[in-house]
């Protein structure tokens, strides 16, 4: 199977492997400088980078699923706090009469997540 795969940083795999638990990932597999998650078939790899500033950090992964009002259920339902650099996240779908139908989500160092429903680019 040909894929291809996000590749973020992170500042502690520790904490990283803890804030995607929240989310339902588990680690698929991990060294000192690359840790691997997955969620059923979303997957999404992790570089090492003690050193990012996550105020400063420009990473961002597309997370693409069939239904984004489950995936957005879930995570709204754990009632994640603010992130460390005080930005909300709360994930509300975003439907502004385009096209796409999407939620946002920032992640423990700093990297979005853009959550896309499968189908609503077409």
């Amino acid at each position: 199977m040909d894929r291809i795969t996000a590749n973020l940083p992170s500042r502690n795999f520790d904490t990283t492997v803890a804030f995607y638990g929240q989310l339902g990932f588990a680690t698929q597999y991990r060294d000192e400088g690359w840790l691997i998650l997955r969620r059923k078939k979303l997957e999404i790899e992790f570089f090492a980078h003690p050193k990012l500033d996550p105020f400063e950090s420009w990473h961002s992964a597309c997370i693409r699923v069939d239904d984004i009002t489950a995936l957005q259920t879930v995570w709204q339902a754990l009632n994640l706090p603010d992130d460390p650099m005080g930005r909300s996240r709360d994930q509300r779908i975003i439907e502004d009469g385009g096209p796409v139908r999407f939620f946002t989500l920032i992640d423990c160092d700093g990297s979005l997540l853009r959550c896309i429903e499968n189908g609503s680019l077409q």
